[in-house]
Protein backbone atom coordinates (compact mmCIF):
# COMPACT_ATOMS: atom_id res chain seq x y z
CA UNK A 1 0.00 0.00 0.00
CA UNK A 2 0.99 3.78 -0.98
CA UNK A 3 1.63 5.88 2.05
CA UNK A 4 -1.59 8.47 1.84
CA UNK A 5 0.68 11.40 1.08
CA UNK A 6 2.11 9.93 -1.64
CA UNK A 7 -1.14 8.20 -2.48
CA UNK A 8 -1.99 11.67 -3.13
CA UNK A 9 0.42 12.89 -5.29
CA UNK A 10 -0.20 10.03 -7.63
CA UNK A 11 -3.63 10.86 -7.66
CA UNK A 12 -3.46 14.52 -8.26
CA UNK A 13 -0.63 14.35 -11.10
CA UNK A 14 -2.92 11.16 -12.82
CA UNK A 15 -5.93 13.66 -13.04
CA UNK A 16 -4.06 16.25 -14.22
CA UNK A 17 -1.59 14.42 -16.56
CA UNK A 18 -3.73 15.66 -19.48
CA UNK A 19 -3.63 19.47 -18.63
CA UNK A 20 -0.08 19.31 -18.18
CA UNK A 21 0.72 17.43 -21.37
CA UNK A 22 -1.62 20.23 -23.16
CA UNK A 23 -0.03 22.95 -21.46
CA UNK A 24 3.44 21.91 -22.60
CA UNK A 25 2.33 21.02 -26.12
CA UNK A 26 1.14 24.24 -27.13
CA UNK A 27 4.32 25.38 -27.83
CA UNK A 28 5.23 23.13 -30.57
CA UNK A 29 3.40 25.22 -33.61
CA UNK A 30 6.22 27.87 -31.99
CA UNK A 31 3.31 30.71 -32.00
CA UNK A 32 2.57 30.22 -35.38
CA UNK A 33 -0.54 30.73 -36.70
CA UNK A 34 -3.88 33.21 -36.27
CA UNK A 35 -3.77 34.64 -32.38
CA UNK A 36 -6.57 34.00 -30.23
CA UNK A 37 -7.50 37.60 -30.09
CA UNK A 38 -7.04 38.34 -33.82
CA UNK A 39 -4.95 41.33 -32.35
CA UNK A 40 -8.06 43.48 -30.74
CA UNK A 41 -8.07 45.04 -28.11
CA UNK A 42 -10.09 44.90 -24.61
CA UNK A 43 -11.93 48.26 -25.17
CA UNK A 44 -11.91 49.72 -21.77
CA UNK A 45 -7.61 49.22 -20.87
CA UNK A 46 -6.74 49.08 -24.75
CA UNK A 47 -4.59 46.13 -24.35
CA UNK A 48 -4.83 42.89 -26.42
CA UNK A 49 -7.17 40.72 -25.29
CA UNK A 50 -5.02 37.57 -24.47
CA UNK A 51 -1.49 39.00 -26.58
CA UNK A 52 0.43 37.63 -29.45
CA UNK A 53 1.59 34.59 -27.77
CA UNK A 54 -1.85 32.76 -27.24
CA UNK A 55 -2.82 31.51 -30.90
CA UNK A 56 -5.22 28.60 -32.25
CA UNK A 57 -2.66 26.56 -33.32
CA UNK A 58 -0.90 26.25 -29.97
CA UNK A 59 -4.34 26.06 -28.24
CA UNK A 60 -5.92 23.26 -30.45
CA UNK A 61 -2.39 21.49 -30.87
CA UNK A 62 -2.05 21.56 -27.22
CA UNK A 63 -5.38 20.36 -26.16
CA UNK A 64 -5.62 17.57 -28.55
CA UNK A 65 -1.73 16.38 -28.60
CA UNK A 66 -3.22 15.48 -24.44
CA UNK A 67 -5.81 13.45 -25.26
CA UNK A 68 -4.39 10.22 -26.00
CA UNK A 69 -2.45 10.42 -23.17
CA UNK A 70 -5.25 10.68 -21.14
CA UNK A 71 -7.03 7.75 -22.51
CA UNK A 72 -3.96 6.01 -22.18
CA UNK A 73 -3.74 6.35 -18.71
CA UNK A 74 -7.80 5.38 -18.64
CA UNK A 75 -6.87 2.13 -20.74
CA UNK A 76 -4.13 1.38 -18.38
CA UNK A 77 -5.75 1.88 -15.17
CA UNK A 78 -8.63 -0.68 -16.86
CA UNK A 79 -6.65 -3.26 -17.41
CA UNK A 80 -5.30 -3.09 -14.03
CA UNK A 81 -6.24 -5.85 -11.82
CA UNK A 82 -8.57 -4.15 -8.67
CA UNK A 83 -5.85 -4.82 -6.05
CA UNK A 84 -2.61 -2.52 -8.04
CA UNK A 85 -5.47 0.01 -8.91
CA UNK A 86 -3.91 2.85 -6.78
CA UNK A 87 -4.87 5.72 -8.86
CA UNK A 88 -8.35 6.71 -9.42
CA UNK A 89 -10.14 5.55 -12.44
CA UNK A 90 -11.11 8.07 -15.06
CA UNK A 91 -14.22 5.98 -16.51
CA UNK A 92 -15.39 2.32 -16.61
CA UNK A 93 -14.72 2.37 -20.04
CA UNK A 94 -12.73 4.35 -22.80
CA UNK A 95 -15.79 6.18 -24.14
CA UNK A 96 -16.69 7.15 -20.58
CA UNK A 97 -13.42 8.57 -20.36
CA UNK A 98 -13.27 10.77 -23.18
CA UNK A 99 -15.50 13.72 -22.17
CA UNK A 100 -13.41 13.91 -18.65
CA UNK A 101 -10.10 13.50 -20.63
CA UNK A 102 -11.19 16.31 -23.25
CA UNK A 103 -12.39 18.41 -20.67
CA UNK A 104 -9.26 18.31 -18.62
CA UNK A 105 -7.17 18.96 -21.85
CA UNK A 106 -9.28 21.70 -23.31
CA UNK A 107 -10.07 23.26 -19.26
CA UNK A 108 -5.97 23.50 -19.13
CA UNK A 109 -5.97 25.46 -22.60
CA UNK A 110 -8.59 27.66 -21.45
CA UNK A 111 -7.75 28.52 -18.12
CA UNK A 112 -4.21 29.07 -19.78
CA UNK A 113 -5.75 31.71 -22.24
CA UNK A 114 -7.43 32.91 -19.06
CA UNK A 115 -4.26 33.27 -16.98
CA UNK A 116 -3.36 35.69 -19.87
CA UNK A 117 -6.23 37.58 -20.03
CA UNK A 118 -5.57 38.38 -16.60
CA UNK A 119 -1.98 39.54 -16.94
CA UNK A 120 -3.23 41.99 -19.80
CA UNK A 121 -5.55 43.29 -17.05
CA UNK A 122 -2.80 44.05 -15.25
CA UNK A 123 -0.71 45.33 -17.71
CA UNK A 124 2.08 43.08 -18.03
CA UNK A 125 3.14 42.74 -21.51
CA UNK A 126 2.92 39.47 -23.84
CA UNK A 127 5.72 36.76 -22.57
CA UNK A 128 6.28 38.78 -18.88
CA UNK A 129 6.74 36.57 -16.10
CA UNK A 130 3.71 36.98 -13.64
CA UNK A 131 3.88 35.03 -10.44
CA UNK A 132 1.13 32.58 -10.18
CA UNK A 133 -0.98 33.82 -13.35
CA UNK A 134 1.86 31.84 -15.54
CA UNK A 135 1.50 28.40 -13.58
CA UNK A 136 -1.86 27.99 -12.13
CA UNK A 137 -5.15 28.95 -13.95
CA UNK A 138 -4.14 25.94 -16.40
CA UNK A 139 -5.22 23.59 -13.53
CA UNK A 140 -7.27 25.64 -11.63
CA UNK A 141 -9.87 25.65 -14.97
CA UNK A 142 -9.56 21.77 -15.12
CA UNK A 143 -10.10 21.43 -11.53
CA UNK A 144 -13.11 24.06 -11.48
CA UNK A 145 -14.86 21.95 -14.13
CA UNK A 146 -14.02 18.76 -12.86
CA UNK A 147 -15.60 20.08 -9.29
CA UNK A 148 -18.80 20.23 -11.34
CA UNK A 149 -18.82 17.51 -13.60
CA UNK A 150 -17.36 14.86 -12.07
CA UNK A 151 -17.66 15.55 -8.22
CA UNK A 152 -16.97 12.04 -6.78
CA UNK A 153 -13.41 11.93 -8.85
CA UNK A 154 -12.66 15.48 -8.04
CA UNK A 155 -13.43 15.59 -4.60
CA UNK A 156 -12.35 12.48 -3.81
CA UNK A 157 -8.75 13.81 -5.10
CA UNK A 158 -8.22 17.56 -4.52
CA UNK A 159 -10.41 18.10 -1.43
CA UNK A 160 -7.54 17.54 1.09
CA UNK A 161 -4.73 20.09 2.25
CA UNK A 162 -2.17 17.57 0.64
CA UNK A 163 -3.35 17.26 -2.38
CA UNK A 164 -3.23 21.18 -2.48
CA UNK A 165 0.60 21.24 -1.49
CA UNK A 166 1.23 18.22 -4.12
CA UNK A 167 -0.77 20.47 -6.51
CA UNK A 168 1.43 23.83 -6.14
CA UNK A 169 4.52 21.68 -5.85
CA UNK A 170 3.61 19.84 -8.91
CA UNK A 171 2.17 22.66 -11.20
CA UNK A 172 4.87 25.66 -10.29
CA UNK A 173 7.85 22.90 -10.43
CA UNK A 174 6.64 20.92 -13.54
CA UNK A 175 5.50 24.28 -15.03
CA UNK A 176 9.57 25.96 -14.89
CA UNK A 177 10.72 22.81 -15.90
CA UNK A 178 8.92 22.30 -18.64
CA UNK A 179 9.16 26.14 -19.47
CA UNK A 180 13.51 25.67 -19.13
CA UNK A 181 13.66 22.42 -21.41
CA UNK A 182 11.19 24.44 -23.59
CA UNK A 183 13.14 27.56 -23.81
CA UNK A 184 16.28 25.65 -24.91
CA UNK A 185 14.26 23.82 -27.18
CA UNK A 186 13.46 26.81 -28.60
CA UNK A 187 10.23 26.65 -28.61
CA UNK A 188 9.54 29.28 -25.93
CA UNK A 189 11.22 33.31 -26.62
CA UNK A 190 11.31 32.97 -22.91
CA UNK A 191 12.29 30.55 -20.21
CA UNK A 192 9.13 31.06 -18.08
Amino acid sequence: MIPAPWNSLADVLWVLLPALIANAFATFPRGRGPPMDFGRVWPRDGRRILGRSKTWSGFFFGALAAVPFGLLEAGLILLAPPDLQVVPSLGPSLEAALPLVLMVSFGAMIGDAAGSFLKRRLGRPSGARTLLLDQLPFVLVPIAAGLIAYPGLFVSVFASPTAVLWLLVLTLGLHAGFNWIGFKLGLKKVPW
